[in-house]
């Protein structure tokens, strides 16, 4: 059984709504258990992060970066990187904002650095960029176009039952099964070779 937990904040519901997408893209895999933890409950999940085999994290972008919340529970895991506890572990991200940019890359790059940190082995979306041609519809996956991890648009007068649209909760749903399937072959070569 491969174990993915998918850590997040969400300030309004929106960036739940992804994490919950990534969650079910993971549990869609097969043989995954899936831990969902919101960063305003970490402390009763240092555990499980600790048994996963993947982790994924979620911020929502908030001028330019990840939320304070967020930056909380990273600044709070250096516990963890001081006993590199999550080395070798997968990492992913996926972050949301209501601008098509809203410089969502830079949280990205910032999730990435952060896993960097803790040794971790980051997963890329995997996925070639949809919307960008005279033939495209803006209903293809990855519309956004991102490589290094999912960036979804919530308009900022839409609530969470409408925002995210389906086409980026589709892509989220897509990094979780691509983040626990290589998880999955991650877990079955390190128990290869230690045969």
């Amino acid at each position: 059984m491969t174990t993915v937990s998918v850590v997040y904040h969400s300030g309004y519901g929106h960036t739940a709504r992804l994490a919950n997408a990534v969650a079910d893209g993971a549990r869609a895999a097969g043989g995954t258990k899936v831990h969902l933890v919101s960063v305003d409950k970490i402390d009763q999940h240092w555990g499980d992060l600790e048994q996963s085999d993947a982790i994924i994290f979620g911020s929502p972008t908030y001028m330019g970066s990840v939320s304070a919340p967020f930056k909380a529970f990273m600044d709070a895991s250096s516990k963890v990187w001081f006993q590199q506890k999550w080395k070798d572990k997968l990492a992913a991200g996926f972050t949301n904002s209501g601008s098509p940019s809203g410089d969502k890359l830079n949280t990205l790059i910032q999730l990435a650095v952060f896993a960097a940190q803790q040794g971790m082995i980051w997963v890329s979306a995997g996925m070639m960029p949809g919307s960008n041609t005279t033939q495209s519809k803006p209903d293809e996956i990855n519309r956004i176009g991102s490589y290094l991890g999912v960036m979804a648009q919530s308009l900022v007068d839409a609530g969470p039952d409408i925002a995210p649209p389906p086409v980026d909760l589709a892509t989220a749903e897509a990094l979780g099964n691509r983040v626990a399937t290589i998880a999955r072959q991650h877990q079955a070569g390190r128990h290869a070779k230690a045969a």
